[in-house]
């Protein structure tokens, strides 16, 4: 299960490395906060297409911040009866989390800065780069003012 949008490039990228048959589906949640902190307040935008009772299923994820949404989701999808339910992040940030979660493949943990790119983004900028990144503070100015063109 990819979480939109920010996971699937990885999630596009981890799909065609895997040697076990497996199904993609997609949620896509709004948490309500600042532009760079979670309140944990969590609004389901998109929600998968797949029953997912008596299967495994693995959340797939950009990056772990204070933990809160993906808190939110392991309780809502536990609730659907999977055989099982693990988290891959492609980043982690244990500096910020609040609530411990256990993510089961972990591809790296940051320090405490924001990064855009591979599927992260700033305003919806920035997400197509080939690698990730710490944004200069210019361009993080002229993303969250709106200026420059959108791809």
């Amino acid at each position: 299960v990819g979480i939109l949008r920010g996971a699937v490039f990885f999630m596009a990228d981890l799909a065609r490395r895997l040697t076990v048959p497996c199904a993609l589906d997609f949620m896509a949640v709004s948490s309500y906060g600042s532009a760079t902190d979670s309140s944990g307040v969590v609004r389901i935008l998109k929600d998968l297409d797949t029953d997912i009772r008596g299967r495994n299923v693995l959340i797939v994820e950009d990056i772990v911040d204070s933990g809160l949404t993906l808190n939110y989701l392991l309780k809502s999808l536990s609730a659907r009866g999977p055989a099982s339910l693990e988290i891959c992040a492609l980043l982690t940030k244990p500096a910020r989390r609040r609530v411990q979660l256990g993510c089961k493949y972990v591809g790296f943990e940051i320090p405490d800065e924001f990064v855009v790119g591979y599927g992260l983004d700033l305003a919806e900028r920035f997400r197509q780069l080939d690698f990730i990144g710490v944004p200069t503070r210019e361009a993080m100015l002229t993303a969250t003012a709106g200026e420059g063109s959108l791809l």
